[in-house]
Parts: C-alpha cells; structure tokens; sequence
C-alpha cells in the first residue's frame, strides 16, 4: 500500500467519525456554557444518543426493498432534524454538530439531490445562528450567507472529488501499465526462447552430421567387433556389458541426429519422467531417492521440459560418479513464472567457489542449457555438507502447434 493510500483511507475513516466528533464537541459546550434545567439536561442527552444511534445504525439501507437514493435521502433528512431540535436548546448543535449535514450531503448523496441538501443545512445553520428573519433586510442578509456557504460548501466539495478522481485514474494508470509490464516480459522470455532455438538449430544441425560421420560409425563398427569377440566364453560378460553400453550411445547418437527430446518425456509428463528417471538412478546404484512436486503441474514448452530432465539426469550421473550420496532429494516447484528445480545430495560435496579451476565439463554444460533458455543455475556445496543444485528456468507453456 502507498502513501497516498493510507492517507486516502485515514480519510474515509475521518469522514466518517467526524459527525460523531462534532457532536461530542457541541454536547460539551453545551454542558459548559448553558445552564440548563433538569428536563432540558434530559432532553439533550437523549436527543445526542438518538442521533449518534441513527448514524450508527441508519446509514446503509437495511432493506433492498427500499431504493438507495430514497434512503440516504431519508437518512439525511432525519440528521438534519436532529440539528435543528437540537440547535432549539444551544446553538452549539448548529455550529458543530449542523457541520456533519455538509459532510453527509456529499458523501451520500448524488446528483442534484448533493446541492438539495447542502442547501438545507445551510438553511438550517443560517437560522440557528442569526434566527428567523423578522423583515426583508433580514432576510436577504440570512439568504446571501445562506448561497455564500453553499458555493464554498459545494467548490471545496468538488475540488476534493476532483482530487479523489484524479488519484483513482493514476491509479488505475499505474495497475494498467504494471499489467503491460508484466505481459511484455512474458513475452519478452517467449521471444528469448524462440530466438535462442533458431539459432540452436543450425549448431544442431552442424553437430549432428559431425555424430552421423564420425561417433554413429564408430559406434557401429565398435559392436560389429564386440559380437565377433563374443565368441570367446571367457569375455562373455564383459562384452555383454560393452555392447549394452555401446548400443545406448548409438541409440542417443541417432536421437541427437534426428533432433529429438528426451525418451522420457515422449510418453510421460515431466514430473512423471523425473520419478522414472529417479527411480531407475536408484534402483542401480542402490541409493535412495525422492522426488516432490509442488505447485500446479502444466505442460510447458518441449525445451523448457527437456533442459529440466536433462539437468536432473546430470545431477543424478554426479552423484553417482562424485558424490558417494547416501541419499538425493530431488524437487520440481511450479510458479506462475517460473520452474524450478533443485537437487539435493547428502554426498562428500567439493569447494564450489574453485569448482571452475577443476576442469569437470558437468557444471559447465548444465550453467550452459539453463542459460541458454533464459534461466538461472545456482550451486551451493562445501567439503562433507553435501551438494544443492538449483535451476530455474521461464515457465513457458507449451503451444498447441508444439
């Protein structure tokens, strides 16, 4: 909240305590200046309570039954009846407490029915202080101060009204163009995605024939040779090993050449791919994992989906081949703006402050497809605390032609 709002509404409060406070004010007065008897003392304090109880009470319409403007109408009506009996005992309740009659008017009412009663009140105020005009000149003296409160009364009404809209059309600027602000980034990361896919594509395209003409082949003639050394017995179970391995870079080969995602995400949401992955990561190397999702799941954009699993995977191999973890904990939190993905070890952990000095291409690669799409990677580790890893990239929402 602003300044200027929690001025504004320290204003309607004020607004709306201040009949209250003016009639306190001339109940004071009267009770110091006047020497009244015991049946006017009596008639006063009953007089205030009843008007404090119909402001309380009256001024919203308690029935729907009853048209708005009829009411408040009605409503002001009746306060200003009480000042005028009121102002029969002290002419305190004219002065002060008749004020509440502009307030009232204006903030009530609407149209000409505003002028209506603040002409009233003045009206009313005119007479209780000067009295009721005894000949002409009286009464043209009372009706000139009569049309003089009423234009004051109704211009610093109006300047306050003029103030009060304008501050609501600044406002209502500023939410609009807070509204465009926000739309325009989240089309400015769409366009950063885009942009950065077309030119990804012709590097894709450049790497794949070079795994096409070079590792697809060697791949190849490495199995052609492991099935004719399988012949030997004694190899058996290390060839076995080396051609299932050599048969999952082949397949990936093929994958990076075609352009395709992740296998993962071909069948399965990416929360469900991340707890296959993970599952699969534990059941070979026998450590425990756990994956939570927070947040409303959505299909997001196919990079965005495999930058994520891709990340995740990485972690995974790392912590297998490094971290010597005792557990991993992986989370995906949707937010309305972004995806963020964290992974945490209970491993050895390394110094990340002079990680970069060591050479180890994992990192890097995984700073680089983060970044590459817009997003943040974060490290947090230290010698024997365990690893953290975070990714966050845009959330950008799948389209229907993707």
């Amino acid at each position: 909240m602003t300044r200027l709002d929690r001025w504004e509404r320290r204003l309607q409060v004020l607004m709306r305590s201040a009949p209250y406070a003016l009639l306190a004010i001339s109940v004071g007065l009267f009770w110091l200046t006047e020497s009244p008897g015991p049946g006017d003392q009596a008639a006063v304090v009953g007089l205030s309570a009843a008007a404090a109880a119909w402001l309380w009470f009256a001024e919203d319409s308690p029935s729907v039954r009853i048209p708005d403007l009829v009411w408040k109408t009605g409503y002001v009506a009746v306060l200003l009846g009480f000042v005028t009996v009121l102002g029969s005992y002290a002419v305190w309740f004219t002065v002060f407490f008749g004020f509440s009659g502009y307030l009232c008017s204006w903030r009530l009412l609407q149209g000409p029915w505003r002028f209506v009663g603040v002409a009233a009140t003045a009206v009313l105020s005119v007479a209780g202080y000067t009295g009721v005009p005894g000949n002409a000149a009286e009464l043209v003296t009372a009706g000139l101060f009569t049309a003089a409160i009423t234009v004051l009364v109704v211009l610093f009404s109006f300047v306050g009204d003029v103030t009060a809209e304008r501050s609501a059309e600044r406002n209502r600027t500023v939410e609009r163009l807070e509204a465009a602000l926000a739309e325009n980034a989240g089309l400015h990361a769409q366009l950063l995605v885009q942009a950065r896919e077309a030119g990804v594509l012709d590097e894709r395209q450049r790497v794949a024939a070079e795994i096409h003409d070079t590792l697809a082949q060697s791949l190849t003639g490495i199995i052609a040779q492991l099935n004719a050394a399988g012949a030997d017995p004694g190899w058996r179970s290390r060839v076995d090993k080396a051609l299932r391995l050599a048969r999952d870079g082949l397949a990936e080969a093929r994958r990076t050449v075609h352009a395709v995602g992740p296998v993962q995400l071909e069948e399965a949401s990416l929360p469900q791919a991340l707890t296959d992955v993970g599952d699969e990561w534990s059941g070979l190397n026998g450590t425990p994992t756990t994956v939570t999702v927070t947040g409303t799941v959505r299909p997001l954009h196919s990079t965005v989906e495999g930058t994520v699993l891709r990340i995740a995977q990485e972690c995974l191999a790392n912590a297998a081949k490094h971290a010597d973890a005792d557990r991993v904990d992986i989370t995906l939190s949707y937010m309305e703006d972004v995806v963020v993905l964290d992974v945490v070890d209970g491993g050895r952990g390394f110094d990340a402050q002079h990680a970069a000095d060591t050479g180890g291409f994992g990192l890097a690669s995984m700073r680089r497809r983060v970044e590459r799409i817009g997003g943040v990677f974060a490290v947090e580790s230290a010698p024997g605390d365990g690893t953290a890893i975070s990714a966050t990239v845009p959330a950008l929402e799948r389209r229907e032609d993707a």
